[in-house]
């Protein structure tokens, strides 16, 4: 028995980020690779860490680094199609989070993924609380 579909809008999502799918981002099967959906993942998170959690990719003296991921691919999106990646959060630890992206063709959705982070300390690789400013960034995900 084939699972149920999720249930999932595009509302459920409290932040959107638009994606322009690019030429290489096809197969030869013509349609998006499973691997670039994770490189959309990785770039609507970090891309809200930076602009609202205040992550310094080069110089954050603590950094997330990707313990889990997952995707459930649903409906087909190729070049050239403009796609919005939604972004919540699941669960807020005191140094992890769980993302949950839904990538969505105008209201439908094609592909819904998770993704863990844990936030490590740059030079010592060892978990670390996540800072104030950031957690209140990802609160507002939830």
């Amino acid at each position: 028995m084939k699972p149920a579909p999720p249930s999932d809008r595009r509302a459920d999502f409290p932040h959107h980020f638009e994606i322009q799918t690019r030429w290489d981002d096809n197969d030869v099967y013509g349609h998006v690779n499973n691997a670039v959906y994770y490189a959309y993942f990785d770039t609507v998170i970090n891309r809200y860490l930076i602009e609202a959690g205040g992550l310094e990719i080069e110089k954050s003296p603590l950094i997330g680094v990707c313990v889990e991921s997952q995707c459930r691919y649903l409906r087909e999106i190729a070049f050239p199609e403009r796609i919005e990646a939604g972004l919540r959060v699941g669960t807020l630890g005191r140094s992890s989070v769980r993302y949950e992206i839904g990538i969505f063709k105008g209201e439908e959705l094609c592909a819904l993924g998770s993704f863990v982070h844990v936030f490590v300390d740059r030079a010592t690789r060892r978990p670390s609380p996540i800072p104030a400013r950031m957690r209140e960034a990802l609160d507002r995900l939830k």
